[in-house]
């Protein structure tokens, strides 16, 4: 696959129009071109005479009462384009498929749908159990290492939003956390240890290995995963495909970003600072590590 070196040339309109669009993404609410023009550290004339362009193509909305900029509708068929072409499902394929080869086990692809996992890549190991990640198969996320992993990425706030009370932690054996409280627990785990465990929440008999593939918004868009019998493992083999795991998802975040990384293990807060003006391609990696009885990942 073809990606864009780290020295390719830089188009500056180009990279300020789509920063840009990056920061009205992120924001909540429309924002104030002066608002833009401070934050993203650009000359005011600058900002106006591109968002006047993205507005004129439709991509970026003025509301002249407010005197604030917002996304457009096609920046909306942009997104709808985007799920069409199901580029992590295309980009990752093959990925899942090598892993499966490379560890002997089972091998996902899965993404956040509200508090849901849903699995949208499966690779079947040879003489491996038949699992219930099968592609368009929905979990809870709180019971599965993927799903734990990719929560733990998310914002707090967000994670409140998802969990806010104890009616909102499905059980499919009895087990996994009940409550907010508890699931703050497993989450700071993680954050802290770099990989968590669970243990029979979705089936019994199986270990799981989860990597969440965080974007350049520092967005968990999608997780990877290994499922193996549980009687078939050893700490040895869970560390051994936890990195083989960890390969693979820094290795879908590589080609989703479309760059080249002369560390791809490194994170954020590991990296050197960026130029004022640009945004660093790094993207991080929380590992999770389910042991235990889970069908998932």
């Amino acid at each position: 696959m073809s990606v864009i070196p780290d020295n390719a040339p830089q188009v500056p309109a180009a990279e300020h129009t789509l920063r840009i669009l990056r920061h009205l993404a992120a924001r909540s609410t429309p924002v104030a071109a002066s608002a833009i023009a401070r934050e993203l550290e650009l000359p005011r004339s600058t900002v106006y005479h591109l968002l006047a362009t993205l507005a004129q193509h439709g991509f970026v909305l003025h509301l002249r009462e407010q005197q604030r900029w917002g996304l457009g509708t096609s920046a909306f068929e942009l997104a709808g384009g985007y799920m069409r072409q199901q580029p992590l499902a295309r980009l990752g394929r093959p990925l899942i498929a090598a892993l499966a080869d490379r560890v002997g086990e089972s091998a996902h692809l899965a993404m956040m749908s509200g508090a849901d996992v849903l699995y949208i890549v499966e690779e079947r190991a040879p003489r491996r159990p038949t699992l219930v990640t099968e592609v368009g198969v929905r979990l809870p996320a709180h019971l599965t290492a993927t799903g734990r992993a990719m929560l733990a990425a998310l914002p707090r706030e967000q994670v409140r939003a998802l969990y806010p009370d104890a009616t909102a932690f499905p059980t499919r054996t009895g087990l996994g956390p009940g409550r907010p409280s508890e699931l703050r627990d497993i989450l700071r785990g993680i954050r802290t240890a770099g990989f968590a465990t669970e243990d029979g929440e979705v089936s019994t008999g199986l270990s799981s290995v989860g990597v969440a593939v965080i974007d350049h918004s520092d967005w968990p868009v999608a997780a990877v995963a290994v499922t193996w019998p549980e009687d078939r493992a050893a700490p040895r083999d869970i560390t051994a495909i936890a990195a083989a795991v960890s390969d693979t998802a820094h290795e879908l975040a590589r080609r989703l970003q479309g760059r080249t990384r002369s560390d791809p293990h490194r994170t954020k807060e590991s990296s050197p600072q960026t130029p004022t003006g640009t945004e660093s391609s790094t993207q991080t990696v929380v590992v999770s590590i389910s042991r235990s009885r889970p069908c998932e990942v």
